[in-house]
């Protein structure tokens, strides 16, 4: 019989993200950032990103679950489900409001100051993306956000200020929270105006040159403030199958493949591939880049490799022909062998397996999933109780598989953290009713409600899972 059981000193845990649970968006010298700027959807609506923040429009992330003002009673409940890491990230805002200033404020590094505390008193590793899909609104307004090499210089001067604070506390950081979703929504990812589907490629590889350098900078500052400290990277990844064996469809799915890599490839390699070059000249990419680029992101490479997981995609040759598929930022085509969310997103556990083998065949350095998780609509028993089996069964299909690559596969895998281990807004749609969590959070989508928390089944489940470090998924 297979053994589930993860190695010694796994890192089971759980993720959010500070622009979709903190709120408390313009409390104690907090700035506005691009999350605040993002009104609330639904499957039906198309959430907008609007310049600044506009009277009469609701803006899910100003009070989101309120976990500023939650944290000590939140973490409490990580640390009962046994939580060995919490995976959250900091709002940039919080520590420079408009981005540009050359002193942070104190209250927002406080507040930092005070969670990572309360995780470590119950000895919970805090493990932290410093830029995740909130980007300064000021330095959007001021400067054009990731369009202008300046933010290189801004995020520099951010990661110095946070590595010099937390360099006893966090030992974990990521640099950009799904660095490539800035080709697919760029909006969400770095504050660039496009609209969906009509995305700027040369505009949003300049961008993310900028963001590569910016990422091998803080990498190596970090090392060299604390060289204990393990800086890694973070990517959606969404492995893609080739419909059928016709071999343009594997050609097709190769060629998708290959522009998620040029960001894992940069980051982990510490330069642009032959290949990568190539697709720049066909595209009419020419980036730009100082004398200096080449050697700093050969000199700032990642310890290790974060990565969403939600499901996988399927690519044709004649997509146009083909039933779609939705899913996290990523479109394909149905895969008939597979079944979905009620939000589209379909269900493939195999391929968390097949993509953790995939990375480090590739790269062999150690691997961290950081997201993996079914959004649900979650509904209250008269008891009180929450029934959400069917997280049970997707979270432990996708253990299994996960275990199945560490123990057979031999991949270095470093921990796990279901998104998002509470209820908080939803990044794609703005809402609270597609919920992830293992905690429920008493909130709807106008933002009703009166915010208490309470565990559903999921929480004893997972609590069990840790307990057994894998060995127990019943």
């Amino acid at each position: 019989m297979m053994n589930y059981k993860m190695p010694e000193g796994f890192l089971w845990g759980g993720a959010v993200a500070a622009n979709q649970c903190e709120g408390a968006w313009n409390i104690d010298g907090k700035g506005a950032s691009t999350a605040d700027c993002m009104t609330g959807g639904s499957l039906h609506v198309k959430r907008e990103y609007t310049h600044g923040v506009e009277d009469g429009k609701y803006y899910p992330s100003h009070e989101a679950i309120d976990f500023y003002h939650h944290y000590k009673e939140d973490v409490k409940l990580f640390a009962e489900m046994g939580f060995k890491c919490f995976r959250t990230s900091i709002n940039w805002t919080r520590i420079f409001p408009i981005g540009d200033e050359l002193e942070p404020n104190e209250a927002g590094l406080k507040f930092y100051d005070d969670l990572f505390d309360e995780c470590l008193k119950y000895g919970i590793e805090p493990v932290v993306t410093i830029s995740h899909y909130e980007t300064p609104y000021g330095l959007v307004e001021k400067y054009g956000t990731w369009e202008n090499r300046k933010m290189i210089g801004f995020f520099e001067n951010y990661c110095k200020v946070i590595f010099k604070r937390y360099k006893n506390k966090v030992k974990y950081w990521k640099t950009f929270n799904e660095i490539n979703a800035i080709m697919i929504m760029p909006s969400i990812a770095a504050g660039i105006h496009m609209e969906i589907g009509k995305v700027d490629s040369k505009v949003c590889m300049q961008a993310a040159h900028h963001q590569f350098v910016a990422s091998a900078k803080a990498v190596k500052l970090g090392h060299e403030m604390n060289p204990a400290f393990k800086i890694g990277m973070m990517i959606l990844y969404p492995y893609t199958y080739p419909e059928t064996c016709n071999p343009v469809d594997s050609i097709e799915a190769m060629s998708i493949m290959d522009i998620h890599y040029i960001f894992s490839d940069v980051q982990v390699r510490g330069y642009y591939s032959r290949k990568a070059k190539k697709y720049f000249a066909m595209q009419g990419i020419n980036i730009v880049m100082e004398p200096e680029d080449e050697a700093i992101l050969r000199e700032g490479t990642v310890d290790y490799i974060g990565f969403s997981y939600y499901m996988s995609s399927v690519a044709s040759a004649e997509p146009e022909k083909k039933e779609a598929a939705k899913g996290n930022m990523i479109r394909g085509i149905a895969n008939s062998y597979l079944k979905s969310s009620e939000w589209g997103w379909q269900i493939d556990p195999v391929g968390l397996r097949i993509s953790l083998n995939a990375l480090y065949d590739r790269y062999q350095i150690p691997l961290f999933v950081v997201e993996n998780g079914l959004g649900a609509v979650d509904t209250i028993e008269a008891d009180g109780s929450i029934n959400d089996s069917y997280r049970i069964e997707y979270l432990r299909s996708h253990i299994e598989e996960m275990a199945k690559a560490v123990n057979i596969d031999g991949v270095d895998l470093m921990g796990y953290t279901p998104w998002g281990c509470i209820d908080l807004i939803s990044a794609s749609t703005g809402e609270m009713k597609k919920r992830y969590g293992f905690i429920y959070v008493n909130k709807d989508n106008e933002g009703k409600g009166d915010m208490s928390r309470s565990r559903k089944n999921s929480f004893y489940w997972y609590k069990k899972v840790i307990a057994s470090n894998g060995g127990e998924l019943k």
